[in-house]
């Protein structure tokens, strides 16, 4: 797993070299772990510069009601913006932390303004422009 997180494109042949297996088991392995769900799936990692998505903001979000509705109606809403990459549910004193990509200043004013803050049941956010991204990932970490 650890091999296949840094490389997801890596052949089974070299895989199954790194690991210490033939080719047969270990390409058995691997669809075992998909099939499990234990391998979610493969994906390309792309430039957000390239794209016009080279500002990375966080926007905390509280909402006015806590009731499963109201949470309801705003996850399903925030799920089809394609500028959010992320949205979790948290504890403490906000109800969502969205994590977002945008092209400028003008981009982001318009995400926080028309978009986010029409979501339902939204009451207020506070925002976190990033100006360094010092660590971004998405391997976890594998115990020996």
């Amino acid at each position: 797993m650890r091999v296949l997180q840094e490389n997801g494109r890596i052949s089974y042949v070299e895989l199954a070299d790194k690991v210490g297996l033939s080719t047969t088991p270990c390409m058995e392995r691997v669809k075992r772990l998909e099939r499990e769900n234990v391998i979610q799936g493969y994906s390309a990692r792309l430039n957000p510069n390239f794209l016009e998505a080279g500002l990375l903001v966080f926007v905390e979000i509280s909402l006015y009601s806590k009731s499963a509705d109201i949470f309801d109606e705003f996850r399903q809403a925030v799920g089809s913006l394609p500028n959010v990459l992320e949205c979790h549910l948290v504890s403490g004193n906000f109800d969502y932390l969205i994590k977002a990509r945008i092209s400028e200043m003008a981009s982001y004013r318009k995400l926080l303004g028309d978009i986010l803050l029409k979501l339902p049941g939204v009451r207020e956010s506070k925002s976190y422009i990033v100006m360094e991204e010092v660590k971004e990932t998405l391997s976890l970490p594998i115990e020996c």
